[in-house]
């Protein structure tokens, strides 16, 4: 082997040997002590439900009166509707009101393994007498990060 296709060979060793590192850092793997908890529900989130056309934004952060959940908003169009959820042993709840006072939306997941609770699929009920629509989660932002604006 001369000297070029030895450096050569190096050189290709070293890229794979990178693309190797990068992808064990882009959290493909979680701690094998971790667990979705609603601190991982907190931040930027973008929401797409099968058949409903665009994306979604959910801004969530703590509840200030129950602990253990979140408390934020769905922004539909221009329609800023208030949402609470939370995680039960794995399972995410999220709940949103077009009034205020009544659910008219629920969303129900589960964290796709390997995303560490950054991408949530399950199913959206629209209403009690509706069929549900399958959805995907993905988080965008962490809490304290812009565009995150609790309220």
């Amino acid at each position: 082997m001369n000297y070029s296709s030895l450096l050569r060979a190096l050189v290709c060793g070293a890229g794979i040997a990178l693309l190797g590192s990068a992808q064990a850092q882009d959290g493909t793997t979680c701690p094998s002590d971790w667990t979705m908890s609603d601190a991982q529900l907190q931040g930027h989130w973008t929401a797409s439900i099968e058949g409903q056309p665009g994306s979604l934004s959910l801004e969530l952060g703590p509840h200030p009166e129950w602990q253990g959940t979140v408390k934020g908003y769905v922004l539909r169009g221009d329609a800023r509707l208030p949402m609470v959820g939370d995680v039960n042993e794995g399972a995410v709840t999220l709940e949103e009101s077009a009034d205020g006072v009544h659910i008219t939306g629920t969303w129900l997941g589960q964290v796709v393994a390997a995303s560490c609770g950054r991408e949530i699929r399950g199913d959206y009920l629209p209403g009690e007498e509706a069929r549900s629509q399958p959805f995907v989660l993905r988080k965008r932002s962490e809490p304290g990060t812009p565009p995150y604006a609790p309220r």
